[in-house]
C-alpha cells in the first residue's frame, strides 16, 4: 500500500503540510508563517501569490525532509482558511488584487445596508448564514467594485473567483472548482438545493461565469501538475478547516460537537442530514459531501481566541511567546475580578456586533499582567460557552462531551477552565492536528486508503480528559458577569 496522504492545510498566519500514515499519525510536518497585511483599520488582506508560494514550498519541504516521493502519496487532501477571497486571472492565473481575509469588516457598512433592505432573511434562510462581513460574497463585491476594470472584466469572463481551496487546486492542477463546504460559506450557494444561487448572486450584484464547479469533499478533482513533486498525485480531498476538523475529530454522528482553537473559535455540532435553521445567531452549515450525501453542522464562530494570546504577545510585550501564558496564567489563583471580552474584529456568534471593540474591564491598582493573562484566558472560554448555549437551545440536545483540537487547546488551564464553565467533559485526543487529519482522512476515502468512516472513527483516541469541578452556582454567577462585560464591548463604534 501507498505509504502516505499529505495534507495541505492553508491557515490565516500559515502554510503546513503533514504526512500521515494509515494509523493517522502525522509522520512529518512543515509549516511557514506568510505576511498579514493591515492596510486600514478593520481591513485584513494577504498576498495570494505568498500563499500559493508558501504552501507549495512547505509540501516540497515535507516531502524531501522525510525522504518521500510522489509515488509514495496516495492521494493529496487540502483544507484552508475559509472565506477569505480571492479573485484572480484566467489567463495569467494571477491575483488582480490581494485577498480579502475572513476578519475583514470592510463591507460592514453594506451588511448593515442589506439588512435595512430587509435581505437578511432571504440569505439566512438559502445560505444558513447571517449577513455579515465575515462571509465571501460581500468581500466579493467590493473587489469587483473596487478594483479598476475588474467588473468589466469578470463580465467577459475573464476573471475567476475561488476561496483558498479553489486558488490551491488552481495552481495545483487548473481546475477551477469549490467543495460543498466552502460554498456553503460564500453567501451565494444554497444548502438547500446545493447550488449556487441566482437570486442571492443578483443581491451581490456577481456575475455566475466567475464562480467554481462545486464538487464533492472527498473525491478526485484533478492530477497536480508532475513538475510540482516530480509525479502527478490525485487531488480527492476538500473541506474548510472547521469542517475538516469536525471530520478529523470524528464527529461523524448527529450529536456530537467539536470546538478548534485557533486564530479564532470555532464551535461545530454534528445535525446528520438536517440542516437544522437557527433561531439563535448561529450558522447553518456544511459539514461535508461523501458519497453523495451531504452532512450538515450548527457552527458558533468566536472571532478572537489565539489572537488574543498573540496580543498580549506582540501588542503589550507581557510574554515572549504564546506557550509562556500558561504560566503566567497560573501564577494567580484567579482573575482577580478582571474580564477581557476580545472583540478586536468584532463579535462572532451568538452577537454578530461588528462594532464591538476589545474591552477589559474590572481593573484594580492590585491588576497585574499575571491577571490579564488569566482572564485572556478566561475571555477564550467564555465567548465558546455562550456559542455551545445557543447550539444546545437550536438542536434541542444536550451535549454529553466536547472534543477540542487547535494550538490552545494543549493549553490543560484553559481546557479545565472551559469544562468548568460549560460543565462538560472536555476531550483532547492523541492527535491535535485534527484539521489536516481530516482533509487527509477525506483524500485517503476517496482513493481507497481507508475503506470507511467506522475504520477512521475507530483511530481517534483520547489523550486527556478534564471533568468540570466548578459548582453549578459559581459557574452562573461568573458566566452573568462575563455578559455584563460584554455588553460594555457592544456597539463601542459609532
Amino acid at each position: 500500500m501507498t505509504q502516505y496522504i499529505l495534507a495541505l492545510d492553508q491557515g490565516t498566519t500559515s502554510s503546513r503540510a503533514i504526512l500521515f500514515d494509515h494509523a493517522g499519525l502525522p509522520r512529518g510536518v512543515a509549516q511557514r508563517e506568510f505576511r498579514q497585511i493591515f492596510p486600514h483599520s478593520g481591513w485584513v488582506e494577504h498576498d495570494a501569490g505568498e500563499i500559493w508560494q508558501s504552501q507549495l514550498a512547505v509540501a516540497q519541504q515535507v516531502l524531501k525532509e522525510n525522504g518521500v516521493s510522489a509515488k509514495d502519496i496516495a492521494a493529496i487532501g487540502i483544507t484552508n482558511q475559509r472565506e477569505t477571497v480571492v479573485l484572480w486571472d484566467r489567463s495569467s492565473g494571477e491575483p488582480v488584487a490581494n485577498a480579502i481575509v475572513w476578519q475583514d469588516h470592510r463591507t460592514a457598512g453594506l451588511c448593515d445596508d442589506l439588512r435595512e433592505q430587509g435581505k437578511g432573511e432571504i440569505f439566512q434562510k438559502k445560505t444558513g448564514l447571517v449577513v455579515d462581513a465575515y462571509f465571501s460574497g460581500t468581500k466579493l463585491k467590493w473587489l469587483l467594485d473596487n478594483v479598476p476594470g475588474a467588473r468589466a472584466r469578470a463580465e467577459r469572463g475573464e476573471l475567476a473567483f475561488g476561496t483558498v481551496d479553489s486558488w490551491l487546486i488552481y495552481k495545483l492542477c487548473g481546475r477551477h472548482v469549490a467543495d460543498t463546504s466552502n460554498a456553503s460559506r460564500t453567501l451565494l450557494f444554497n444548502i438547500h438545493t446545493m447550488q449556487w444561487d441566482e437570486e442571492l448572486l443578483a443581491l451581490l450584484d456577481v456575475p455566475a461565469s466567475l464562480l467554481p464547479e462545486v464538487v464533492p469533499s472527498s473525491g478526485i478533482v484533478g492530477n497536480c501538475t508532475a513538475e510540482l513533486f516530480g509525479a502527478p498525485i490525485p487531488i480527492a480531498g476538500i473541506a474548510g478547516d472547521q469542517q475538516a476538523a469536525t471530520f478529523g475529530q470524528a464527529c461523524h454522528q448527529p450529536g456530537m460537537a467539536k470546538n478548534t482553537y485557533g486564530t479564532g473559535c470555532f464551535m461545530l455540532l454534528n445535525t446528520g442530514r438536517q440542516a437544522i435553521a437557527s433561531r439563535n445567531n448561529l450558522l447553518t452549515t456544511v459539514g461535508w459531501t461523501l458519497n453523495g450525501q451531504s452532512d450538515y453542522m450548527l457552527e458558533g464562530s468566536v472571532f478572537n481566541a489565539g489572537a488574543a494570546v498573540q496580543w498580549l504577545r506582540d501588542g503589550l510585550g507581557i510574554i515572549n511567546t504564546s506557550a509562556e501564558v500558561e504560566a503566567l496564567a497560573q501564577s494567580v489563583p484567579d482573575t482577580g475580578g478582571v474580564f477581557f471580552v476580545p472583540a478586536f474584529a468584532g463579535l462572532g456568534a451568538p452577537y454578530w456586533d461588528a462594532y464591538a471593540r476589545g474591552t477589559i474591564v474590572g481593573i484594580s491598582r492590585g491588576t497585574t499582567k499575571a491577571h490579564i493573562a488569566r482572564a485572556t484566558l478566561a475571555g477564550i472560554a467564555y465567548q465558546s460557552a455562550d456559542v455551545l448555549e445557543a447550539m444546545q437551545r437550536d438542536a434541542a440536545i444536550a451535549l454529553t462531551e466536547l472534543r477540542v483540537d487547535g494550538g490552545a487547546a494543549r493549553n490543560d488551564l484553559l481546557m479545565q477552565f472551559q469544562a468548568d464553565v460549560l460543565g462538560v467533559p472536555v476531550v483532547r485526543p492523541t492527535v491535535t492536528e485534527t484539521t489536516s487529519l481530516g482533509a487527509a482522512y477525506l483524500a485517503g476515502l476517496a482513493v481507497g486508503y481507508w475503506q470507511s468512516q467506522e475504520e477512521i472513527a475507530a483511530q481517534w483516541q483520547v489523550e486527556k480528559r478534564f471533568e468540570p469541578v466548578m459548582s453549578g452556582d459559581e459557574r452562573n454567577e461568573r458566566l452573568a458577569q462575563w455578559r455584563r462585560a460584554v455588553q460594555r464591548s457592544q456597539q463601542w463604534l459609532e
